[in-house]
């Protein structure tokens, strides 16, 4: 009361122990779980008639991308250090990307089976060649570019907040360039609007082994999700931000 000292500050962070981390990780860990376990049926039955027209390998790539998807969540629970913060945002964007581009390469192999009623030989041979399977790599590599500008350019740091609680410091990941983590997130939005737009015109399509319905579903919910979290992100500050960012991959993921 006099100012004759310093006091020191409490440091906090998202950890494991406390009851929001227990709630976020546990949580994380049983979708992965449950994820694994439809792979896993999926590969015991991979020669019967359902797993074959549900292009198989394009289910198989879009699980254990999921699977990554909740479990780099984890990345944002616990003490943070410069390693942590720049995994946080390239995993992320590597599993994402590749989870919604195998969702828009299943939707255009499902517009091209059912819509084409008369495919001609160079449409047939696209499928047959998996063709749209090149969507893929394609969407991956232009993530990677964005993520590597951002690194070099103004990577996330380590950032110590000491505003957003009364006499504690606060560790966070600061994002480094709002602009490219913006960019990044706007691709990946942009990668979902295709999905979804195409699927949407495909859920009328003859239902036996159409995903085009369950396809618009995942790709609304993922749009919805991170559609109502930035305004959300933004105007939170703290360990609050981090649980909005956790929640946020965990609900799309699911969605998925």
């Amino acid at each position: 009361m006099e100012k004759t000292h310093c006091l020191q500050r409490a440091v906090t962070f998202l950890a494991y122990e406390d009851p929001l981390g227990i709630a976020l990780g546990s949580t994380a860990l049983s979708f992965s779980a449950i994820t694994i376990l439809v792979l896993i049926i999926f590969v015991k039955h991979k020669d019967t008639p359902i797993v074959k027209a549900n292009n198989h390998i394009l289910s198989y790539i879009l699980l254990i991308s999921l699977v990554f998807c909740f479990l780099c969540s984890l990345f944002f629970i616990g003490h943070p250090n410069q390693a942590t913060c720049i995994l946080q945002q390239i995993t992320f964007a590597v599993f994402f990307t590749v989870a919604i581009s195998t969702v828009l390469a299943k939707t255009i192999t499902v517009v091209m089976a059912f819509k084409l009623t008369t495919p001609g030989r160079r449409i047939r041979g696209m499928l047959t060649s998996g063709a749209p399977n090149l969507v893929i790599p394609i969407c991956i590599l232009i993530q990677l570019v964005l993520c590597g500008i951002w690194l070099v350019t103004s990577p996330p740091f380590i950032h110590r907040d000491i505003q957003s609680e009364h006499g504690k410091t606060v560790i966070i990941c600061n994002k480094g360039s709002t602009i490219a983590f913006h960019v990044f997130l706007g691709y990946l939005g942009s990668l979902a609007l295709r999905s979804f737009t195409m699927a949407f015109l495909a859920r009328n399509l003859p239902d036996r082994f159409n995903e085009a319905m369950f396809l618009t579903f995942s790709m609304l919910v993922f749009c919805s999700v991170w559609i109502t979290f930035l305004p959300v992100y933004h105007s939170t500050r703290g360990k609050i931000m981090v649980v909005v960012d956790v929640f946020s991959i965990l609900a799309s993921s699911a969605g998925f």
